[in-house]
């Protein structure tokens, strides 16, 4: 297959399917539900935003990755949380309903918040004139992120029972897609991926696992229940690869394959830790359970 056909439109198409089938699963009560909550909405969103590429630009400095690497594992950590962080917070016992909430409100700010973190990015690692999403780019963001969950919350509303019936197939699709865009990814830079792989396997594996725990133990310190700290914990872990894969390969982004690598690599390896997290999890939250109805 053609590469320029792949990055400029076959991946922009699957995104935007997979936002589609975000928003097919959503309604405005999943916005609204800020209003209730808004302690842990808070908490978690400045982990997100805040906390998690902070950590991220201390693990590329410490590992001391090539400037494309670094700025490809910061374009990750900006990218807001999946719809996979939903699946894995239901098997652990997390607040699927927070999950929802924080997936939807987290996805209307990546499309400020990521341009941000990716521009200083850049200009930090690069510095050399390196175009980055400026605001003609952040507009096709914004149209490949937010129209087409508005138009998937529109179906919803209009016709509810063909959203439930379509939400399975879209979910297994957008695995599907994500599979096929990390090969996408990684065959474009086949003749360099082991190295890649050696640089930025440890970094990606170490954001993964400190997102996760920062994300169950920052709300549990500020006193958010088991549930919601779980779902915290998911929703922060669990990085949106396909929508960053797509800034990095677009030629009408960023179009640099090499930063796609680090989302690539992650892509594959953070399904072990948080399977194995949201194990744990689920297996002490069971343990509680029983000892409070001894």
């Amino acid at each position: 297959m053609d590469e320029s056909v792949l990055t400029s439109v076959l991946l922009p198409i699957a995104l935007v399917i997979i936002m589609l089938g975000l928003g097919l699963t959503l309604t405005v009560a999943d916005f609204s539900r800020v209003l209730r909550m808004p302690r842990a909405v808070l908490v978690a969103l400045g982990v997100q935003v805040i906390l998690v590429p902070l950590i991220c630009f201390g693990l590329v400095k410490l590992f001391d990755l090539e400037p494309a690497l670094a700025v490809g594992m910061m374009l990750l950590a900006a990218s807001p949380g999946g719809t996979t962080a939903n699946l894995f917070s239901h098997l652990a016992g997390g607040d699927v309903a927070l999950n929802v909430t924080l997936t939807a409100v987290n996805s209307v700010l990546a499309v400020i918040t990521l341009p941000i973190v990716v521009n200083l990015s850049l200009d930090h690692f690069l510095g050399d004139g390196e175009i980055g999403l400026q605001p003609a780019k952040m507009l096709q963001v914004f149209a490949i992120v937010l129209v087409p969950v508005a138009l998937g919350m529109l179906i919803r509303s209009k016709l509810p029972a063909f959203a439930d019936r379509m939400t399975r197939p879209v979910k297994i699709g957008s695995i599907v897609v994500l599979v096929l865009v990390i090969f996408a990814a990684i065959y474009s830079e086949r003749d360099n991926f082991l190295d890649y792989l050696a640089a930025v396997g440890v970094v990606a594996v170490l954001l993964n696992v400190l997102s996760l725990a920062l994300g169950y133990a920052v709300p549990r310190l500020a006193n958010l229940s088991e549930r919601q700290s779980i779902a915290c914990s998911m929703e922060i872990g669990i990085h949106n690869a396909t929508l960053a894969l797509t800034i990095a390969l677009s030629p009408a982004l960023l179009g640099n394959s090499e930063m796609s690598i680090p989302v690539a690599v992650y892509g594959i390896v953070m399904f072990f830790p948080t399977a194995l997290f949201a194990f744990y999890l689920s297996r002490r939250t069971a343990v509680q359970r029983a000892g409070s109805s001894v």
